[in-house]
C-alpha cells in the first residue's frame, strides 16, 4: 500500500532551472570557464558542491570548489529575489493537497541547498504539507547515488516498498531506482535530454497520478 511520496523540488514542484542556469553561467563567467551544453546537461539533479568539484577538476581551477558554490549561490539569491516569473508548476499544488488529504506522508528529497529549499517552501506556504525536507547538499553522496531517497523513506517512517518518488531528472530517477523505490518520471515541457527509462511510470501532467489513480500500483 502506498504510504509516502518523496518529491524532488526543481523541475517537479517549481521550475527554478532557468534561474539556476542563469546563476551557473554567471558563475562560469566569473571563473572564466567555457562550459559546453553537453557538460552542463550532465549535471542535472546533482548537488551544487558536487558540480563545482567536477568543474574544478575538469578546468584545473586553482580556487576551491566552495568558492564556486558561493559565487553561484550569490547570483541565484539575487535572481530568486528579483525574478517575479517564478511560480509553482501547473497542477503540483493540487497534487500535494490531494495526497495530503488522503493521509499520505510527504517528504522533500532535493539536491538543492537547504536555504533555497526554505525560500521556496516559505514563498509558496508548503511547509504545512511536508513532514521532512532533505537536501542532497547535506548528504555524503549526490544523486544518482540512492542515499537521499533511502534517508527520505526513513524520514517518512515507512518501508521503501510503501513509498513513491516523483522525479524529472535522469540522475534523480537513477537514484530512486538504486533505492528500489517506485519512481514516477515527470516529463514536462521543461524537461530536456533526460532518460525516462529509469522510471517505473512516465507522466506529462500531475492529474495522471492523483491518489485514486496511483494507488493501484501498490495494491
Amino acid at each position: 500500500m502506498l504510504k509516502a511520496v518523496l518529491f524532488d523540488m526543481d523541475g517537479v514542484i517549481v521550475d527554478t532551472e532557468p534561474l539556476h542556469r542563469k546563476a551557473y553561467y554567471m558563475m562560469f563567467d566569473d571563473m572564466n570557464i567555457d562550459v559546453s551544453e553537453e557538460l552542463f546537461t550532465s549535471f542535472t539533479g546533482q548537488a551544487t558542491l558536487n558540480i563545482c568539484e567536477q568543474l574544478c577538476s575538469t578546468f584545473k581551477l586553482t580556487v576551491a570548489p566552495q568558492e564556486l558554490v558561493r559565487a553561484k549561490r550569490k547570483h541565484f539569491k539575487y535572481l530568486f529575489e528579483n525574478d517575479q516569473s517564478l511560480q509553482l508548476l501547473d497542477g503540483v499544488l493540487d497534487l500535494i493537497q490531494n495526497y495530503f488529504n488522503h493521509g499520505l506522508t510527504l517528504v522533500l528529497a532535493s539536491s538543492a541547498s537547504m536555504p533555497n529549499i526554505n525560500r521556496i517552501f516559505e514563498r509558496f506556504d508548503l511547509n504545512k504539507y511536508f513532514v521532512a525536507k532533505l537536501s542532497g547538499a547535506d548528504l555524503k553522496a549526490s544523486k544518482p547515488h540512492p542515499e537521499i531517497f533511502i534517508k527520505a523513506a526513513q524520514a517518512a517512517g515507512y518501508d521503501r516498498s510503501e513509498c513513491m518518488v516523483i522525479e524529472d531528472s535522469t540522475n534523480g530517477m537513477k537514484a530512486a531506482n538504486g533505492a528500489q523505490i517506485f519512481c514516477v518520471g515527470y516529463k514536462s515541457e521543461h524537461s530536456v535530454n533526460q532518460d525516462y527509462r529509469f522510471a517505473n511510470l512516465t507522466i506529462h501532467t500531475f492529474d495522471e497520478i492523483t491518489f485514486s489513480k496511483v494507488k493501484a500500483y501498490f495494491d
